[in-house]
């Protein structure tokens, strides 16, 4: 930060009011990089600049080039214009979750014939079945289900099937779809699973003993030896550690650890009074404590969906303000066992940072160290977020494109984009052409942020075709293309300029750089693979522009197969499709 920036807003933090409000951090593009809220704008505000800073709340300060606020009446008000702003401006120092697993849980469904199923992204709202866990553990949760599935005769299709199917036959299924169905007995069936998945295990493992005894003696060691298997499942993977709680209800526990800015969070899950799982991350934060364990609450409600009854936090954190927001309980206990749970959570994010504290601080040090050498190579301070291409064919048709998202040298995949490629582009640099021009005219149109560096894998031809794109739509955006050896190997770097730099392959900014480039050319063939796993005809559809999931499905209804497709002129194409769509699927059929 200059002396001009300083001084310019030096005198705009004497206008800041002593109220509550959110504020926004921006970058020298104008660009919100950070979103936070306060009780007094003008204390936490200052507090960046008045203060000697480290890390990751250093490399923020040396970014912010202004600032604006938002006065609001209440504190509750700030915390909902904070997340609202996040979620609208996806700024680079929150905590954005987005490596984050959103976990499975088990749904019981309140159908005539339930059935059970792993299920993930619940919509809490819309959700009527009963639903048990989070399962950190996914393949516990399978194999539970596969467990109950096996013991108990449930209902397995989706859809009842006309006649009867093998799981009547090998007896796992009570032939929902042509019997006539006992109603206690599903009830039966129905409690015994509610109580398994309360945590009861006996019944279960009760009649699967007697179901090994039988099997035993009938000299069916194999199936015997399956059903001891399937009971060691019981007793070790879907194992929950009996707590001594009197509080036999739902809730969630949280709690930190921090050491300079790393911030070690633990979840616990209780259900029914058991230790059902628990949860473990770190982050690299900018904010208080408080602070940035609020926004993580948040968020990990929003990405793993189900609210329990009740959640535990530390004292720090503001009990009221989280409660209102998340309308639901937030309890701060001093004493008794929840106490010493909360201690419990606290004690191993502690045990977890200490663990990797000294591997991340290195991995700190040479992103860090990678991301100076790039701006020394390409001689400017403002390197910070970087796009990478990459297309994907099969034998030179059917292409695809990605792009992937990197915040100094950090991944950010809530950015990352897949391109479908017009069915006449046939070439590589064709490709690639066509998806930068659609990618930076959305820039040059207001629609999308500006990045500070190209990454193109490739020589001289695919940076000129890039600077090509760029100096057309007269946007000032550096481009970088990493150039191959003889051997397939990267090992240079191309400028915008043409000038060819040796990469050292031991040097964290080559290492650095080859992970976005595999990280680009796994995301583009992931794509491609996803694309061909739909089937010849959905995949051919998935390759004309214009063309998403409804107008797909209705095509697929009215023409049945690619014969009859290709044998359709332009008006009937029209009758599912506008007249450009179907020009553009009519010129592609002929093409092939």
């Amino acid at each position: 930060m200059n002396e001009e920036i300083k001084e310019y807003i030096k005198e705009k933090l004497k206008l800041v009011p002593e109220k509550p409000g959110s504020y926004q951090m921006k970058n020298k593009d104008g660009l919100i990089i950070y979103v936070g809220k306060a009780k007094n704008l003008k204390r936490r505000v200052s507090s960046y600049f008045n203060k000697t800073q480290t890390g990751k709340t250093l490399m923020l300060v040396n970014d912010i080039y202004d600032f604006e606020y938002i006065v609001t009446s209440t504190e509750l008000e700030s915390l909902i214009l904070e997340i609202t702003l996040i979620k609208k401006y996806n700024p680079k120092y929150n905590i954005l979750l987005k490596d984050d697993k959103s976990y499975p849980y088990i749904e019981f469904t309140k159908e005539k014939y339930p059935r059970l199923k792993v299920v993930r992204n619940i919509n809490r709202k819309k959700n009527k079945n009963k639903l048990y866990g989070p399962y950190p553990n996914v393949s516990a949760a399978r194999k539970t289900v596969n467990i109950i599935n096996r013991v108990y005769p449930l209902r397995k299709c989706e859809v009842l099937k006309k006649e009867l199917c093998l799981y009547y036959h090998i007896g796992e299924c009570l032939g929902y779809c042509k019997k006539e169905i006992d109603k206690n007995k599903l009830e039966i069936i129905t409690n015994e699973i509610i109580s398994f998945l309360n945590g009861n295990s006996d019944i279960i493992k009760e009649k699967l003993i007697k179901q090994m005894e039988k099997a035993s003696q009938d000299m069916n060691y194999e199936r015997a030896l399956e059903i001891r298997d399937m009971l060691n499942d019981i007793d070790i993977t879907l194992k929950k550690q009996q707590m001594s709680l009197n509080a036999k209800y739902n809730f969630d526990v949280f709690n930190f650890y921090r050491h300079n800015n790393y911030l070690s969070i633990e979840v616990f899950y209780i259900r029914e009074g058991l230790m059902f799982g628990r949860h473990d991350t770190i982050l690299n934060v900018v904010e208080d404590s408080d602070e940035a364990l609020t926004e993580y609450i948040i968020k990990f409600y929003e990405k793993n969906n189900i609210l329990p009854k009740e959640i535990i936090v530390p004292s720090i954190i503001d009990k009221d303000l989280l409660s209102q927001f998340l309308n639901i309980k937030v309890s701060s206990p001093t004493k008794g066992d929840i106490k010493k749970l909360l201690d419990l959570a606290s004690e191993n994010a502690k045990i977890k940072l200490e663990e990797k504290e000294k591997t991340l601080s290195k991995s700190e040090e040479a992103r860090l160290d990678a991301l100076k050498e790039l701006k020394e190579i390409l001689n400017t301070d403002n390197i910070s977020r970087m796009e990478a291409f990459d297309n994907s064919h099969l034998f030179g048709t059917f292409y695809v494109g990605g792009m992937v998202v990197f915040d100094d040298f950090l991944p950010n995949k809530n950015l990352y984009r897949k391109y479908k490629i017009d069915a006449n582009v046939k070439d590589d640099l064709g490709a690639m052409r066509e998806v930068l021009y659609r990618r930076y005219y959305r820039v040059l149109m207001g629609e999308e942020e500006k990045c500070d560096l190209i990454v193109i894998d490739g020589g001289e031809n695919q940076v000129n075709v890039c600077k090509e794109i760029i100096d057309s739509l007269k946007l000032n955006i550096k481009i970088i293309g990493l150039k191959k050896n003889d051997k397939h190997k990267t090992s240079s770097l191309i400028d915008e300029n043409l000038n060819e730099i040796p990469l050292d392959r031991h040097s964290n900014l080559f290492i650095f750089l080859s992970k976005i480039q595999e990280e680009v050319h796994n995301y583009a063939i992931s794509y491609h693979r996803q694309i061909k796993s739909k089937g010849t005809l959905s995949s051919l559809l998935d390759m004309v522009e214009g063309i998403g999931e409804v107008r797909k499905k209705e095509l697929l209804k009215k023409f049945g197969s690619l014969k009859k497709l290709k044998e359709a002129s332009i008006e009937e194409l029209e009758t599912v499709l506008n007249k450009d769509v179907a020009n553009n699927l009519f010129n592609y059929l002929k093409s092939l």
